[in-house]
């Protein structure tokens, strides 16, 4: 397949890097730009036969067969508009749109024009998130009670991420898209999500959305996923994931302090990760950027879902979910209440209600704990389920 790439700027690139570094068969053919310099750099760097600066060129391109969309947040849903009305597949970069309401009618778009419309979220593509998925699907960690994800950094790299309008919003619209898909992941995406309660704040930046904010997201099972999100982080890029279960825990940390560590006084003065602020002192280099960020798996199961005529693992639907917990979540940080998530097409379980399944010991007893003491007794703690008595009995 031949790709237009609509944008030129820094995730255009990381996404340009993965497709050109994969070496298969699908190939970048044409890039859009709103500047010609820019456009002509971009096809210059990446040996592309085309360029151009007009958006209905680049996707009307008669050799054309997908469309990535790279641009910023305001421009997402006109693009897939034309997309749609060329009837050419259509990738495009996170959030999917700027509200809910968007993000809908960029599904409806691709829906009705037949056309596959891929969410392109590469945290839930990364190594260590799909080798934690694979776990928890398999129940390893059994009853999934709480996901946490956190993405913090010192702030985004283009200026529109800081125009309010252009963007939808600061921190919780540009990170909490990423933490909030994770979270839907491990606790299942076939469980609806119900509420959100959020706190936010604009606290180092004169701008005027948020730069810092915390959220929980209740879904119909019970299960809380939590996202922590921030501007404001000094020292680099922190990714990290927690997923706790009844029979098992799991803890992440995609990019910081994940074996590969680095002094040096700068002199070199390279490109060390992705927002890192010093090139001096101790660093925490990434070994292959790229790959453990997620665009390798990411567009291998975009590419291979064309082919097999079947949907991604990241749909323009999944998107949509994501965009209206983020409405919510704006919702409730100026509430100061729970509130609900809105979402005019569920698609997943309707069965599922909250439940508390507590294990039983024998025929009287619920098992509350065991545990070996530092002396080497073993104890457990019992609660009789009729009485409700709890009781401590030895092994």
């Amino acid at each position: 397949m031949k790709i237009a790439m609509l944008g030129s700027g820094f995730i255009a690139r990381f996404y340009a890097d993965s497709l050109v570094g994969q070496r298969r068969k699908d190939t970048l053919h044409t890039v859009y730009s709103r500047t010609s310099d820019k456009a002509e750099k971009f096809a210059k760097d990446y040996n592309l036969p085309y360029h151009t600066t007009s958006m209905a060129e680049a996707i009307e391109h008669p050799e054309v067969d997908v469309v990535v969309i790279a641009l910023s947040n305001d421009l997402h849903l006109a693009a897939v508009e034309a997309c749609a009305k060329a009837g050419k597949h259509v990738l495009c970069t996170k959030p999917l749109g700027r509200t809910g309401e968007e993000a809908k009618k960029m599904l409806a778009l691709v829906e009705e024009a037949g056309i596959m419309g891929g969410y392109l979220e590469d945290l839930c593509y990364t190594p260590k998130f799909l080798k934690s998925l694979d776990s928890i699907k398999a129940g390893s960690l059994g009853r999934i009670l709480w996901a946490k994800s956190r993405e913090t950094h010192p702030g985004p790299h283009s200026d529109w991420f800081w125009n309010k309008e252009k963007s939808g919003g600061g921190a919780i619209v540009d990170l909490g898209c990423h933490c909030i898909e994770i979270s839907r992941n491990f606790i299942g995406k076939d469980i609806k999500p119900v509420e959100v309660m959020c706190w936010a704040a604009t606290q180092v930046h004169p701008i005027d959305a948020e730069d810092n904010a915390i959220g929980m997201v209740k879904y119909a099972n019970g299960a809380i996923g939590q996202f922590e999100v921030s501007w404001c982080f000094r020292g680099g890029m922190d990714l990290r994931d927690e997923v706790m279960g009844t029979e098992g825990t799991i803890w992440l940390n995609n990019f910081m302090r994940t074996g590969f560590e680095m002094f040096t006084t700068g002199k070199g003065g390279t490109y060390v990760a992705e927002k890192a602020e010093s090139n001096s002192g101790w660093l925490f280099p990434v070994g292959d950027e790229i790959h453990e960020l997620g665009y390798s798996h990411m567009f291998t199961d975009m590419f291979e879902a064309i082919e097999g005529m079947r949907e991604p693992s990241e749909t323009f639907y999944d998107g949509y979910v994501v965009n209206s917990i983020i409405d919510a979540a704006y919702r409730s940080a100026k509430s100061g209440i729970w509130e609900p998530v809105q979402l005019d097409a569920w698609r997943g379980r309707t069965d599922v209600t909250e439940a508390h399944a507590f294990a039983s010991y024998d025929e009287d007893f619920h098992l509350i704990k065991e545990e070996i003491l530092p002396n080497g007794e073993k104890k457990l703690i019992l609660k009789h389920k009729k009485t409700g008595e709890v009781v401590r009995r030895d092994l």
